[in-house]
């Protein structure tokens, strides 16, 4: 049996979506809304990441101290732990003036703006434990947003604009990310030529990272707030922030695990990118043994892989708008394994620019169609408005498991077997994921999430 599409659930026989509905889809107020709120989550990560790493390998710090500071992406894998409190409790001022998400958007993004101002003040070559403090912040108070711009995402867009919406989002987080990566080191550079010291270059560079958090808060104040939540409020505003919170954190599982075929979901959520997590892994390593310059990752890999990630994830919110959601999961699960075909092929042709730049480009375009589909899943998963961001917050934090820990063996994997043979396994460990989608389907779990096309 397979989950039926809009048509007949509406008992109409309605035409396909065109293309150029597809397109006016993202110029809806609420897709731009998602779109900015996309740019401000995925400018942080870097600040507290790879930019972070750079400004503090030129300030001279040891490589033993650089890479304990992988550590600092903690509050990323752990923020459900707290999405309760943003789910239940009011903040002081912002959440009468702003409204419950609203009033956490502007909150998380001013402790934000602090956060990177103090991380911008301190010197890795003299205190590497007060730069461990500052960038802990601001991973925390960036994890803390997106929470919020999760939870925000779902309430706010109809189920006709959810795919879309996260294929804005998920341009715009690349975007976001590539401003605080490329555009934070050409600007410290720029600062640099005016004569102006190494260390005091850093710190306007992270000042302007800042600033630009800015066009997130705009955003937030320009946006309303979604109806979900405002009938959450109300439904609760009589209990006491404790109830809030306890009822935000055991109802997040206990509505989950109630659901028919409910463990079997979240086996599929962790594998369904496991495919992409297993390659991905070994992407560098691969490139590089071939025999490619670091010139050729920077401008192939980086380059033109962001742009067909980006290609990629409007193509994913199209095929999201036009199809049934297990259609396109079925869709998005089998390209994005199969695109793994393209580095066996490469690792036959060998240092090949032009077939580098084609291998890229299928991987990252089909991830990219991957990724918008499944989080168009993960967000129908999220149904009850009084725990949005806890619910959304646990299902993304088991999604990771694929990329953090079942991936961990892939250079095992691929130093025993070649890399022509390992890029066909990285094809085949996807099956898991497809037999479990063709389970749920046949359990009508799509049925019971309703109809996400138009």
């Amino acid at each position: 049996m397979t989950a039926p599409d809009a048509t007949s659930s509406a008992g109409t026989d309605t035409a396909p979506t065109s293309w150029r509905d597809s397109l006016a889809v993202y110029l809806q107020p609420r897709v731009l809304i998602v779109l900015f709120l996309g740019f401000s989550s995925g400018l942080p990560l870097a600040l507290s990441g790879s930019t972070l790493l750079v400004w503090m390998r030129e300030a001279g710090v040891d490589l033993k101290t650089i890479g304990l500071f992988a550590l600092v992406g903690t509050p990323y894998t752990l923020k459900f732990l707290w999405a309760p409190l943003v789910d239940a409790l009011h903040v002081p001022l912002f959440t009468r003036a702003f409204g419950r998400r609203r009033g956490w958007l502007v909150f998380s993004q001013l402790l934000l703006i602090v956060a990177i101002l103090l991380l911008a003040m301190t010197d890795p070559a003299q205190s590497p434990f007060y730069v461990a403090l500052g960038a802990l912040l601001v991973a925390t108070t960036s994890s803390t947003q997106d929470i919020v711009v999760d939870a925000f995402r779902v309430e706010s867009l109809p189920e006709s604009e959810q795919a879309a919406g996260m294929a804005a989002y998920v341009a715009a987080y690349r975007i976001g990310m590539l401003v605080s990566t490329a555009g934070a080191l050409f600007i410290v550079s720029g600062f640099e030529s005016t004569g102006i010291t190494r260390t005091s270059a850093w710190m306007w560079g992270y000042v302007v990272m800042a600033s630009m958090v800015l066009i997130g808060t705009i955003t937030a104040l320009l946006a309303t707030e979604p109806e979900q939540s405002v009938r959450a409020e109300a439904a609760t505003q009589t209990d006491t922030a404790f109830t809030r919170v306890l009822h935000a954190a055991i109802g997040a599982f206990s509505e989950f695990l109630t659901r028919k075929d409910a463990l079997v979901a979240l086996a599929f959520v962790v594998l369904f990118k496991f495919t992409d997590a297993f390659s991905g892994t070994m992407t560098a390593p691969f490139v590089i043994d071939l025999g490619f310059t670091r010139n050729d990752y920077a401008a192939i890999v980086k380059g033109v892989g962001l742009a067909a990630t980006l290609i990629g994830g409007f193509a994913g919110g199209f095929v999201a708008r036009r199809y049934s959601l297990a259609t396109s999961l079925w869709i998005g699960g089998v390209v994005q394994a199969l695109a793994n075909l393209s580095f066996a092929w490469l690792a036959i042709v060998g240092t090949n620019q032009w077939a580098l730049a084609l291998a890229i480009c299928a991987e990252n375009f089909t991830s990219a169609i991957g990724t918008v589909i499944f989080v168009a899943y993960l967000s129908a998963l999220c149904q009850n408005p009084l725990h949005t961001a806890t619910q959304y917050a646990l299902l993304t934090a088991l999604a990771a498991v694929g990329r953090t820990y079942l991936s961990s063996g892939a250079g095992f994997v691929a130093a025993s077997t070649g890399w022509p043979l390992f890029f066909v396994i990285c094809v085949l460990v996807a099956i898991p994921s497809l037999i479990l989608l063709a389970w749920l389907q046949k359990r009508g779990h799509f049925d019971a999430l309703g109809p996400v096309r138009v």
